[in-house]
């Protein structure tokens, strides 16, 4: 059984259907990588699965059980965890405080303090520190190990690198690797191709809200992608989804 299963999954803002009948399921321990245009429907499809922006149609399984209406806090408690778009941190309290908000779900599991610094030991000094006073890198960890606090079965991960420098960026997914090794479920939304394929099992191009594009990261070339991302068509080893 899939971890995560979205069945003709619809979302609108308003008069506009920014994610149009998607389907496709996540197995139990992979990272699936969303890339695709800005206005693609990345980011309101990881808030749909969240539950922090309505369904207009279709269906959310979670391990199995049915989570479509289920409001964001629920979801939280049910294992979907989303960090979202721009890190949104509590910055005047510490980065302890902020790890210690995302255990607040109640959920049993292996996540700890201790054990977000071993994935991300730039936090280790910083514990203590306000996160308004964090560099960009160490506010993403933060952000990250706040979701996984909530000891969640699937960690939604929106624009990882977005504001971060180059530099900063690199660090985030060296440290990307314990986290991969951990056994939980990932969707990564990310922008940068090359680090999006080099860290994912799959990959799932969307544009206009909808999948045109599904293949294991080793099978696709980055051309390949690059053309879905466009709207081109090229025969390729990848899934084309008309």
């Amino acid at each position: 059984m899939s971890a995560l299963s979205i069945e003709g999954l619809h979302a609108r803002h308003g008069l506009l259907e920014a994610v149009r009948g998607i389907s496709f399921a996540v197995r139990k321990g992979e990272t699936l990588a969303l890339v695709g245009a800005n206005g693609a429907g990345k980011t309101t499809l990881l808030r749909t699965l969240a539950g922090a922006h309505p369904t207009a149609a279709g269906r959310i399984l979670l391990n199995g059980d049915d989570v479509t209406k289920l409001p964001a806090h629920q979801r939280v408690r049910h294992g979907i965890a989303l960090v979202p778009e721009g890190r949104r941190m509590f910055a005047s309290m510490t980065v302890t405080e902020n790890l210690k908000l995302g255990a607040m779900s109640g959920r049993k599991g292996d996540w700890s303090i201790e054990r977000i610094v071993e994935i991300f030991p730039n936090l280790k000094k910083r514990l203590d520190h306000k996160t308004g006073h964090l560099s960009g890198g160490e506010q993403q960890a933060t952000a990250i190990g706040r979701a996984l606090m909530s000891n969640p079965d699937i960690l939604l991960l929106d624009e990882v690198s977005l504001g971060l420098s180059p530099l900063v960026v690199d660090r985030v997914y060296e440290q990307f690797g314990g986290l991969m090794q951990s056994g939980t479920t990932i969707i990564l939304v990310e922008q940068d191709l090359s680090r999006a394929m080099s860290v994912a099992d799959r990959v799932i191009c969307m544009l206009e809200g909808k999948t045109v594009l599904e293949g294991a990261a080793s099978e696709l070339t980055r051309e390949q992608v690059t053309d879905a991302y466009f709207g081109l068509h090229r025969a390729n080893s990848g899934r084309h989804v008309q």
